[in-house]
């Protein structure tokens, strides 16, 4: 399975500090031949944030690589349901728990905390899985969607019709997140799956992207630079420090070459044979 998504997944994976703050407390990671990519934004005074962003995308990224590796996540879970929901599902909660901790037990940690975006592409689909205000876009046929929602008040504010979404883009609570990684003892994470395409770009960004550039200017960008990944991963980044650079700027994009449906095993083709 390895080799074939590395030749079907194209994986940029960048981060800048942005124009206004000193230390960058996004963290991010890519791996074509497993098809993992996490993106996480942390908050919290002095260092934590950076620390509590750290911990997500390192702990995360391991143990699903060799979760994943032991066991495929096309199988069936023991529940009946799928078992990368499941995998998924139990390393983020066993993530949050070590942040938790860690900032219950050491003072400079304490209130840590950080949104996380992960993407975890097998079988011709892409399992998504967020918390907070980290997002996950889709290019597709020239349309740029947004395929999370954020975890956010001002998205609770949206959905209960308090404030419309054009004002949404000028308000002064952007940030305040109502679900985070590692800020109590337990954490829902959303999990969905997206059948992918050949030439679809998905895009996983913390919200000092979204929150600089309009997401019609990242679906121009995508689709003039699409050819060129890195080329468009810069671009996006140079974007937002251009229009201010408030925040950390972390930028993921990954290309779907062509189709990676999962391995057969040879009695599931025997079965398909009778039908």
């Amino acid at each position: 399975m390895a080799s074939s998504l590395s030749e079907a997944l194209e994986i940029v994976v960048k981060t800048d500090p942005g124009m206004v703050r000193s230390h960058n407390e996004d963290s991010v990671f890519g791996n074509p031949h497993g098809g993992l990519v996490v993106l996480a934004d942390g908050m919290g005074g002095y260092n934590a944030g950076e620390v509590a962003s750290g911990m997500a995308t390192t702990v995360l990224s391991t143990e699903l690589e060799a979760v994943f590796l032991a066991r495929s996540p096309d199988t069936v879970a023991d529940d009946g349901g799928s078992y990368a929901h499941a995998a998924i599902r139990e390393l983020v909660s066993k993530t949050n728990s070590a942040i938790f901790n860690a900032a219950e037990s050491q003072p400079q940690y304490a209130g840590m905390g950080t949104t996380l975006v992960l993407a975890l592409f097998h079988d011709n689909k892409v399992t998504a899985a967020h918390i907070g205000d980290s997002r996950l876009y889709r290019l597709r046929d020239g349309e740029l969607s947004q395929l999370t929602k954020d975890h956010s008040l001002l998205q609770e504010q949206i959905d209960a019709g308090m404030i419309s979404v054009e004002d949404a883009r000028h308000s002064q609570n952007k940030n305040l997140v109502t679900r985070a990684l590692g800020v109590d003892p337990e954490v829902e994470t959303e999990i969905r799956d997206y059948d992918v395409l050949p030439g679809d770009i998905y895009l996983l960004c913390s919200d000092g992207l979204n929150d600089m550039v309009e997401d019609e200017e990242t679906a121009l960008t995508l689709q003039a630079l699409g050819a060129n990944l890195e080329l468009a991963a810069t671009q996006l980044i140079q974007m937002a420090n251009d229009n201010g650079g408030r925040d950390n700027v972390s930028v993921i994009l990954v290309k779907i070459l062509r189709e990676f449906p999962a391995a057969t095993s040879w009695w599931r083709k025997l079965l398909n044979w009778f039908k």
